[in-house]
């Protein structure tokens, strides 16, 4: 569901910008009031493991489409909301900014769409009730799929939304609702039992996180942190080669819709962006250049994790730093 700078005016893209850069604001200054700094790592390796996921595409049986996970809910449960906003803020930006995956322009949108609804309104008010205290099997399954499937259409809502208020005519709103909502709650039901399928094992094989709520502060992310990077490299270097060659959800609706998944705009912002997404891009659609090898699909699944890992741990140690300091100068 990453959107492309076309679906967007430069008025809706930059609202959402100036709107996500507030949220992901407000994030950063409760993370520097309530953080650890013991699980700086873990939020670069959480990133990347989304990362990874989110290569994957899998069918959609009957449908001709594929989806994969937004990671939102799981890495709210992994990280508490706001260390999970921050995360999704990095990931979403490398792949715009490397492998062209989500326009920069859109940047804001996508953050929003994908970040938002399921760190603050999917895991507080639906995951977190269901899961209750007790954590079975069943319940980490129901909360997981009910969390999922509201954060997903949410943020399919508001990518029609979006294109409305862009005066995107080629996807009228209600024939573009009318697919997006029923693809995305088929790929939310595909991502509930992937986000249930790691939690429950989080649970049982890392006794240090068997409550599953491990943005508490007695939990220890040392042996998390190891197990999410194996997982992350191996996805991305490996598991990524099997991913679906369908269209993922966004792009069929828009081929069902308007006939095509690729819509053009003009104008100067938009130039700009594309200029900027060109210069930056060393892995367009995660493959060598002119190339559909699957040599360069495990090189980008493989340089994604560690850009990720790297870039989202070193920027949770500057969120972090001064927090750090003041409980090191006590």
């Amino acid at each position: 569901m990453h959107m492309a700078d076309a679906l967007l005016s430069p008025a809706v893209g930059g609202t959402m910008l100036a709107v996500s850069a507030g949220v992901l604001a407000c994030s950063v200054r409760d993370v520097r009031k309530n953080f650890q700094e013991s699980r700086i790592p873990l939020m670069g390796v959480a990133g990347a493991f989304v990362f990874a996921a989110q290569m994957v595409n899998f069918a959609i049986p009957g449908t001709g489409s594929s989806g994969h996970i937004g990671g939102a809910v799981l890495l709210a449960a992994l990280l508490g909301p706001s260390p999970a906003f921050i995360v999704m803020a990095g990931v979403l930006l490398i792949q715009a900014l490397f492998f062209a995956d989500g326009g920069l322009l859109a940047w804001g949108c996508n953050l929003f769409n994908l970040g938002f609804f399921g760190c603050f309104l999917a895991y507080p008010y639906v995951f977190r009730p269901i899961a209750g205290r007790t954590l079975s099997r069943g319940r980490i399954f129901a909360a997981s799929l009910a969390a999922c499937i509201v954060s997903l259409e949410l943020g399919a809502f508001s990518v029609t939304l979006e294109t409305l208020l862009s005066g995107v005519t080629e996807l009228p709103f209600g024939a573009f609702v009318a697919v997006m909502m029923p693809i995305h709650l088929a790929i939310a039901v595909g991502e509930g039992l992937a986000t249930g399928t790691v939690l429950l094992f989080v649970r049982r094989h890392l006794p240090e996180a068997d409550s599953l709520r491990l943005e508490e502060e007695n939990f220890s992310p040392g042996r998390l942190t190891l197990v999410l990077g194996a997982a992350a490299l191996l996805i991305g270097g490996g598991l990524s080669l099997l991913a679906s060659g369908d269209p993922d959800g966004l792009e069929w609706s828009m081929a069902r819709t308007a006939g095509s998944a690729e819509l053009e705009r003009s104008g100067a912002i938009h130039t700009f962006f594309a200029n900027l997404a060109e210069k930056f891009a060393l892995l367009p659609d995660y493959a060598f250049p002119g190339s559909d090898a699957p040599l360069g699909t495990a090189v980008a699944g493989i340089a994604g994790v560690l850009l990720c890992a790297g870039i989202l741990g070193f920027c949770a140690y500057l969120v972090c730093r001064k927090t750090i300091h003041r409980r090191a100068m006590k």
